[in-house]
């Protein structure tokens, strides 16, 4: 079996060779091995030379790289990704650091023991570190996941987490349209909407960065957001 992580990447040159050593170092669980599917989204920093830098000192390690010619959105990067994925589950890795790459085998344990198809990474549940940032972020989360909830009839602690462990195939059944950040209430309403599907949830690290760090939601994908969890929870 085959984990494929997509790493979507707008300007973090700061961080991405980090990222992409991490990754590199992580050991999966039940016999998983691992690819890395890097989509640069037109950075205009030196996202791309560090990529290729990484990708040239470390011959051994299966990556693939591919660049956006305009920027799209990290929705875009991710529909890219999900497009050139060769694995049998699919994770999204941001390039920013706020996640631990170590934590994988947390979600791929109840994948393992048979028991989910789908499994997101909570950062409201678990005895697990939590960077304390942004009260009103918090609040907008919650009430995200709450609407989604509402429509989708499932009882996620944390709908917009960056981690989201899909089985491969249905993740490519999905029809996804989103090139922003709209992309997470998209595939929770459509994934939610696959007959007999198992979706767990486990808790994990969460370690936010501030808008000064290199952080870029802001409210209005909030509010797009809550258009995407009525339309797609609505519609299809």
């Amino acid at each position: 079996m085959k984990l494929s992580v997509i790493v979507p990447a707008y300007n973090e040159e700061k961080t991405i060779w980090k990222v992409l050593d991490k990754l590199n170092s992580v050991e999966l669980i039940g016999g998983f091995t691992k690819e890395i599917v890097v989509i640069n989204d037109c950075s205009s920093d030196n996202t791309e030379g560090m990529i290729k830098r990484f990708i040239e000192e470390n011959p051994l390690v299966e990556i693939s790289y591919f660049r956006h010619e305009y920027n799209q959105g990290k929705g875009a990067a991710l529909h890219t990704g999900i497009r050139k994925a060769i694995g049998d589950y699919i994770i999204v890795q941001d390039a920013d650091l706020e996640y631990d790459p170590q934590e994988f085998n947390i979600l791929l344990k109840p994948v393992i023991e048979g028991y989910a198809d789908v499994v997101y990474g909570s950062r409201f549940m678990g005895g697990t570190p939590h960077r304390i940032l942004f009260f009103w972020h918090t609040i907008g989360n919650k009430f995200l996941t709450f609407l989604s909830n509402m429509f989708s009839n499932l009882n996620l602690t944390d709908m917009e987490t960056c981690y989201k462990l899909f089985r491969a195939d249905m993740l490519k059944s999905l029809v996804l349209v989103e090139k922003r950040f709209g992309f997470e209430p998209e595939v929770t309403a459509k994934i939610s909407k696959i007959p007999r599907i198992r979706i767990y949830e486990v808790g994990v690290s969460y370690y936010g960065r501030t808008y000064e760090e290199g952080k870029k939601i802001n409210w209005k994908d909030g509010f797009r957001a809550i258009y995407c969890i009525l339309r797609y929870g609505l519609g299809s």
